[in-house]
């Protein structure tokens, strides 16, 4: 496929973005409901094709640490076809597809396979977040998926077997885990499910063309430390936006003056993370630590947890203060020896780079820096359209 070039403007809803073209500004349509925080960053390089919808295009990949990712969620499935047919996908060679959408009571499978007589249940998920080496599913709370992966571990009891294919759509990663700081319920119902189903994330490359190089080998799932880590306990960050200026008093640092910005608040909980977090978004609350006083007349907008048991609270917040725009001295560092845990931007921050990829490494990278071992392996290139070497997908 040859793609029209544009340039990622913002994002009016989850299925719609406007793009910077040769020919103006225009809107596509986005088939992809995930936040896309890391990859949808202002000016981020996006390939549309012409559609037959509402809008005129449609958004195929964007362009992340020059590598071009597959954001259309529908072609997941097709990629999958294609990797099947070529004994492709570790743990399911020699399989014979039956059936797509395959329908069983009230749930609608990928796929129906069959091996040496056993009927087997395959459900695709694109992967498209990632950080420097771990690759994380979902990036936006997912109850169908959480129900997909109960009804097949309950599929496994009548005989069939299930499997589960992650498709990564990138070269980066070397591990993978379920991302239990985004949807915890999912995350915990994959792991509860594990020994029932069969779980498979593959990494795969895509050139600008949409030709996918495909490698075989199965990116390993550190269980061990997702045990451990997946807790509701951590850090997190809140995000508050002030449109106007306020002067509030703030316990016992006095009046404290706000400029219009946006604000991000450092805490912690050793046990139930969310109750903390879920506090900070309610307006009615006894006025306790700093934060409270803040929270009370300002607008959270992000609520971002991160599930540890290592204690990263300062860590964090010393990191922000390298990237911030300012911050609010002694702010919710009053036991402690940082400068503040409050941090002003000009503009959103889950807008910027430097904010989003903190994010990332406490989240995805730094719990699991000890296995991150490079993996090796030869990729071989796999045309995601048509049996001939070097036929290109056009889509």
């Amino acid at each position: 496929m040859k793609g029209i070039l544009a340039y990622f403007l913002d994002r009016p809803n989850r299925f719609v973005v406007r793009v910077e073209t040769k020919e103006g500004v225009i809107s596509a349509y986005l088939p992809n409901p995930g936040r896309l925080w890391e990859i949808l960053l202002p000016g981020a390089p996006l390939l549309l094709a012409a559609s037959s919808g509402t809008l005129p295009y449609v958004v195929m990949a964007a362009k992340r640490s020059n590598e071009w990712i597959l954001l259309h969620t529908h072609m997941a499935n097709r990629a999958a076809r294609h990797l099947l047919a070529r004994n492709l996908v570790p743990g399911l060679e020699g399989s014979k597809l039956i059936r797509p959408e395959f329908t069983i009571g009230d749930s609608r499978f990928d796929f129906l396979l069959e091996r040496d007589g056993q009927k087997i249940l395959l459900e695709v998920k694109s992967c498209t977040l990632f950080g420097k080496g771990v690759a994380a599913f979902p990036d936006a709370v997912t109850a169908r998926g959480k129900r997909h992966i109960e009804e097949m571990a309950r599929l496994t009891k009548e005989g069939f077997k299930a499997f589960v294919l992650f498709v990564v759509n990138s070269s980066t990663p070397r591990a993978f885990i379920p991302d239990y700081h985004t949807d915890f319920d999912f995350a915990a119902t994959l792991a509860n499910a594990r020994d029932l189903i069969d779980i498979a994330p593959v990494s795969v490359h895509w050139d600008e063309e949409l030709t996918m190089q495909v490698n075989p080998e199965r990116l390993p799932i550190p269980w061990q430390i997702i045990d451990r880590e997946m807790a509701d306990s951590g850090a997190y960050m809140v995000i508050f936006e002030l449109k106007e200026p306020s002067t509030i008093k703030i316990g016992s640092l006095g009046e404290v003056s706000f400029r219009p910005a946006y604000y991000v608040y450092v805490g912690s909980a050793k046990k139930n993370l969310s109750a903390r977090i879920n506090r900070h978004s309610r307006k009615r609350k006894k006025e306790h630590w700093h934060i409270d006083y803040l929270s009370s007349t300002s607008k959270a907008t992000r609520l971002l947890p991160i599930r540890t048991q290592e204690d990263i609270e300062c860590l964090l917040s010393k990191d922000l203060m390298e990237i911030c725009d300012f911050a609010i001295p002694n702010f919710g560092a009053s036991d402690c020896d940082c400068r503040s845990h409050l941090f002003g931007f000009l503009k959103d921050p889950i807008k910027r780079a430097d904010f989003v990829n903190l994010l990332l490494y406490y989240r995805l990278d730094r719990p699991y820096r000890g296995v991150l071992t490079k993996r090796t392996s030869s990729a071989s290139g796999v045309p995601l359209a048509g049996i001939a070497p070097g036929a290109r997908l056009h889509l």
